[in-house]
Formats: C-alpha cells, sequence, structure tokens
C-alpha cells in the first residue's frame, strides 16, 4: 500500500489526497493511521472504539470536499456544487474534539483530548478546515493542481513566488523530471 500522504497544506486537502492512486481509507486501521498522521488527535489519543461505520463516513465527507475543492478550481458554475457546500456545512456544525492541557511524562503541558473522539466530532474538525480554506481568500488564492500526469492532488502552494507545479517534488516532480529525460533520451537516439 502506498504511503499516506500529509503535504497537501491542509488537513481538508490531505483527505483529499487518501483517493490516489488508490484507495487508502477502506478500512479502521488504514483511517486510524491517517487521522493521528494528520493530526486531528494528539499522539496517544484512544482510538480503539473506531468501528467500520468511520470509513465511509471519511470518504463521504472526502467526496464533498472534493467536489467543492475542484469546483472552485474549474471556477465552474457554484450552483453545481451546492449540495456538496451545504453538506460540509452540516458536518461542521457538530462540536470538534475538546482539547485539554495535560501534565507530561515530564512535566510540560501537552494536548491531550478530554475523552476518546466520536467520528462526527473528528468529521467536524475536517469540514470546519474545508470551511475555513475556502471562505480565506489568500488561502483560496493559494490553491493550486498538481501539474503531475494524471495526479488529482490539490495543495496549498506557499512557496516563494507561488510557483510549485507539483503535489510533491519528490513523487511528481521526480515523475516529471524521468519522464523529460526520457524523451530526450529517445529523441537523441532516433537523431
Amino acid at each position: 500500500m502506498d504511503e499516506l500522504r500529509f503535504d497537501a497544506g491542509r488537513i481538508c486537502l490531505d483527505l483529499l489526497a487518501t483517493a490516489h492512486p488508490l484507495e487508502r481509507l477502506d478500512a479502521v486501521a488504514p483511517l486510524d493511521a491517517w487521522i493521528r498522521g494528520c493530526g486531528l488527535v494528539p499522539p496517544g489519543t484512544a482510538l480503539g472504539h473506531a468501528d467500520a461505520s468511520w470509513p465511509p463516513a471519511f470518504r463521504e465527507l472526502r467526496r464533498t470536499v472534493g467536489q467543492l475543492v475542484h469546483g472552485w478550481l474549474a471556477r465552474g458554475d457554484a450552483g453545481s456544487y451546492d449540495l456538496a457546500l451545504a453538506r460540509v456545512n452540516e458536518v461542521a456544525r457538530a462540536a470538534p474534539p475538546t482539547p485539554c492541557a495535560v501534565r507530561g511524562e515530564d512535566g510540560a503541558l501537552v494536548r491531550a483530548l478530554d475523552g476518546p473522539p466520536e467520528c462526527a466530532a473528528l468529521l467536524a474538525a475536517v469540514a470546519r478546515d474545508a470551511v475555513e480554506l475556502l471562505t480565506d481568500p489568500v488561502a483560496r488564492a493559494a490553491l493550486r493542481q498538481c501539474a503531475g500526469d494524471n495526479c488529482p492532488i490539490v495543495y496549498v502552494d506557499t512557496s516563494r513566488g507561488r510557483r510549485r507545479r507539483w503535489c510533491s517534488s519528490e513523487v511528481c516532480g521526480n515523475r516529471e523530471r524521468v519522464a523529460r529525460h526520457r524523451r530526450r533520451a529517445a529523441a537523441l537516439a532516433r537523431t
């Protein structure tokens, strides 16, 4: 299984990346890894109560957030994704997990949650991130679609000069450089 990626610049965009190049949220264990990896919960948070209903709920939110993000990038008819907007707003209404400060093993304050997070609370945190992204003109203007062949990943371009082209220089950028090298080598071989 390909590694989970957390390089899109926002949690909601990292959720979109879980569908490419293959489905990664097909069971509780990979969803648990994604929830922990993107920082939705502090390290050590118990998620043993997650059940088989969680992955479909996250995939559904991913679909609706994807409609909104790709709709924004395409600058299409806003009315065509009003249902997705209503759904994301509905999910965002739930209370996100409640953080609290507790003493760690070394006595320093660390972030914890006041109890095991429910699925609706975690979904709300992701939906709120999408709402914040899509309503912030600066962040929204920095949204980019990866220029890699057949790569649907969307990211926030925070590079100097806003000239980032790929979701990841190591993944799509490297593929593009290798393809360019092969095209040049093939052209030289024909001459």
